[in-house]
């Protein structure tokens, strides 16, 4: 899935951790991420849980999609501050999961985030005949 994911790939977004209902993301927030008090933007903060909820919830090999989300912002992020988002699934019923993520200023460990997420899965599988990703694609090293 990440070879496929311009967006975490052009922020610098690196996925360090996937297990069954779980994932870690990391990002370091650049100057270009900061908003008009100088400090990062909070729509950064909520993509960076966002990919570790997507993550997350894609283990079970069935194209998995956000339904809804929130997000409460608790502290501000810095120019420079690497910030480690934390996804952990809290329940999953039929086609509807819900994840809980905690995104962290990995120095210190100070939360600086937490993010609800909602989720559907499809029918369709990830993992396809036609590509690793079931949508006929190969990925290329």
């Amino acid at each position: 899935m990440y070879a496929t994911d311009t967006a975490s790939q052009s922020l610098g977004i690196t996925i360090s951790a996937v297990a069954p209902g779980r994932a870690t993301a990391t990002m370091t927030v650049t100057a270009a991420m900061l908003n008009g008090h100088a400090i990062g933007h909070g729509g950064y903060v909520f993509l960076l849980a966002d990919t570790a909820f997507a993550f997350a919830c894609n283990t079970y090999d069935r194209v998995t999609v956000a339904a809804g989300a929130d997000v409460s912002f608790l502290e501000p992020a810095r120019a420079g501050d690497e910030l480690t988002a934390t996804a952990v699934e809290r329940s999953r019923r039929g086609r509807s999961g819900l994840y809980d993520v905690t995104v962290h200023r990995t120095a210190d460990a100070t939360v600086l985030a937490e993010f609800r997420g909602r989720s559907r899965s499809s029918d369709r599988p990830i993992l396809g005949e036609h590509g690793q990703d079931g949508s006929g694609a190969v990925e290329r090293r």
